[in-house]
């Protein structure tokens, strides 16, 4: 069978902005047959993130996450529909997930490596599963209720950094949902501005491409900052941080202006601001979402809830088509979408 897939063409080198070049679509034939304990899928739906762009060094700075080959098919978050198993708790017609999905538009996987999907938990939106009902939904649950320490009624305010991304977006309505007095959010355009107050329930909404980023951040959080939700990390962060109050925190979700540029993770903070996060005693740990295991199971069906009664709504922005991957990262990666980037490989669910 000929199916088509997204192989890595080339590396943007450690500090290099990736571009759509740097992948490559070609025809491969896998077999017609599977073997016991395996299932033939078709892909509906892959996810696109910022820590792919780790994954396109030779070396990913991180011992959790292995760099894509030259040549090789690349993978990540993706969905899709089991048109044929030989795995005992796997059917036809079954809805899979995977963070290690392959990027092509079909593919024979070993059962094990898939989780199984309810369709009634995203009330049919199966790509809900790569983000808000998925990993970066997890992201933002997991990583304000372990790292925000949020009090309910003791008047915190929140500030979330690249707040209309795939985490950010999310992040800000927990911190409301779980008991934050105000959020405010810092993203890159006006749009995406009116839609965190508009939609998404922020009390304010900061473009850091327009103006004082820190004479906004004062006049929007005339308290002080007490839960940092992080995405961004750089000078943005560093202005965040310097209004923070004694002993609050950082949610370090992740760091994308840092990600083209050959650094530690997280990155060190300048002298100054480090003197601050110190005499203050903010709190600024390392978070993996993959350490939280036994929390998957109750974030998911949270979110889910939350999804389905209205109070957590979900933003994503679609590109159809595989042979787009490349365009589609690259476009997440300079913040071209609005919530989770998701490319559609194919809407058929018939069998």
């Amino acid at each position: 069978m000929i199916v088509q897939r997204v192989v890595l063409n080339s590396r943007p080198g450690k500090n290099g902005n990736p571009v759509a070049e740097n992948f490559r679509v070609e025809e491969v034939s896998i077999p017609d047959d599977i073997n016991e304990g395996q299932v033939q899928v078709r892909t509906l739906y892959l996810s696109v993130d910022p820590y792919m762009r780790c994954k396109m060094n030779e070396d990913t700075g991180t011992d959790y996450i292995a760099p894509w080959q030259l040549s090789q098919v690349v993978d990540g978050g993706g969905i899709g529909i089991i048109e044929a198993s030989k795995h005992i708790n796997l059917n036809k017609g079954d809805f899979v997930t995977s963070f290690y999905w392959p990027w092509q538009t079909k593919a024979i996987l070993d059962g094990n490596s898939l989780e199984k999907v309810d369709p009634q938990l995203v009330d049919g939106h199966l790509s809900y599963f790569l983000g808000a009902i998925g990993m970066p939904g997890l992201t933002s649950l997991i990583g304000v209720q372990e790292k925000g320490h949020i009090t309910a009624r003791s008047n915190q305010t929140m500030v979330v950094s690249g707040a209309a991304g795939a985490c950010g977006s999310l992040a800000g309505q927990i911190g409301h949902l779980l008991g934050c007095s105000r959020v405010v959010g810092i993203c890159g355009t006006q749009e995406k501005c009116l839609l965190l107050t508009s939609e998404l329930g922020f009390d304010a909404a900061i473009n850091y491409k327009k103006g004082n980023v820190a004479e906004q951040l004062r006049e929007s959080c005339p308290a002080g900052v007490d839960v940092y939700f992080d995405n961004v990390g750089g000078d943005i962060s560093d202005t965040v941080i310097s209004q923070m109050n004694q002993n609050s925190h950082i949610v370090l979700c992740g760091q994308i202006s840092q990600y083209n540029k050959d650094v530690p993770y997280p990155p060190p903070l300048p002298p100054p601001i480090e003197a601050i996060q110190k005499e203050r005693n903010i709190t600024r740990e390392r978070f993996l979402v993959l350490n939280y295991k036994d929390k998957f199971e109750p974030g998911i069906l949270q979110l889910s809830q939350w999804f389905k009664e209205g109070k957590l709504k979900i933003k994503e922005t679609v590109i159809n088509g595989l042979e787009n991957m490349g365009a589609a990262f690259q476009s997440m990666m300079t913040g071209g979408n609005i919530g989770k980037q998701i490319v559609c490989i194919s809407k058929d669910i018939s069998l």
